[in-house]
């Protein structure tokens, strides 16, 4: 059992203050050095202008501010057709948030969350297992460290699955496509899933249609795509494309 030493979740932001720091550093420098050389206060307002981008979209991610992740988060869970019946995969857990939302809307399921937790991310396993200790369903879940490109589980092992924002970063596999062919290798024959990425980054993933065309021809049942980055909770400023403007759900039914 994990011991609760503070009652505070801990679900992070996908805007990390340290991801912040260079470009306030920048800003700083350039302004310094625009003290002698007068053109480089414009790449200093740049540098600012970026912070300041960064700053309001930690913001509007947060609980205080516009609570952003978790209505993305909803999005995932909203669009997993699935009874509640058996063993479900989160991949790519991260802080364990799916799989606790998961697991806390479907009580009688047992929930594992893998991810690889590498150095770029503030989380790990400790922090999974705290915060479903908070969240009382530490013993319907199960959080491993393992890569998405190479799931170690048996074939149609999982009754269901879900991933959010994961299939991009997963820097061992040279085409993203093979790690959406590995996640539903793993789900049973009929199990249901739900996928929250990139998807409609064409230098990632080609076309749409193309892209559901290629999974059906891997025997899938049905898949279909929700276009997310429309969604109307996220504002204007947070649908460019290097931030939510190309995400999507791939979902259906194996």
């Amino acid at each position: 059992m994990v011991e609760v030493k503070a009652q505070e979740l801990n679900y992070g932001n996908w805007v990390s203050a340290r991801m912040m720091y260079p470009f306030g550093f920048l800003g700083v420098v350039f302004l310094l050095l625009s003290l002698q050389f007068f053109l480089l206060i414009v790449v200093a307002a740049f540098f600012f202008i970026v912070l300041a981008y960064f700053v309001y979209a930690r913001y509007e991610f947060s609980p205080r501010g516009g609570d952003i992740q978790t209505k993305i988060h909803r999005l995932v869970l909203d669009r997993l057709n699935w009874s509640g019946q058996g063993h479900a995969i989160d991949i790519g857990c991260g802080n364990g948030v799916l799989t606790v939302k998961l697991s806390q809307k479907y009580p009688e399921a047992k929930v594992t969350g893998i991810d690889y937790w590498g150095g770029k991310w503030e989380y790990s396993k400790g922090v999974c297992e705290k915060n479903a200790a908070i969240e009382q369903v530490l013993g319907r879940v199960s959080f491993q460290k393992a890569s998405a490109s190479k799931l170690p589980f048996e074939d149609e092992h999982f009754d269901a699955a879900i991933s959010n924002f994961v299939f991009h970063e997963v820097a061992d596999a040279k085409d993203k496509r093979e790690v959406i062919k590995e996640a539903l290798r793993v789900v049973k024959k009929g199990g249901k899933f739900a996928f929250q990425d990139l998807f409609l980054e064409k230098h990632i993933y080609g076309e749409v249609d193309d892209l559901l065309r290629e999974i059906r021809q891997w025997g899938v049942e049905n898949v279909e795509f929700q276009d997310t980055s429309k969604a109307d909770f996220i504002p204007a400023p947070l649908k460019l494309p290097f931030m939510l403007g190309t995400i999507g759900i791939l979902y259906g039914t194996k």
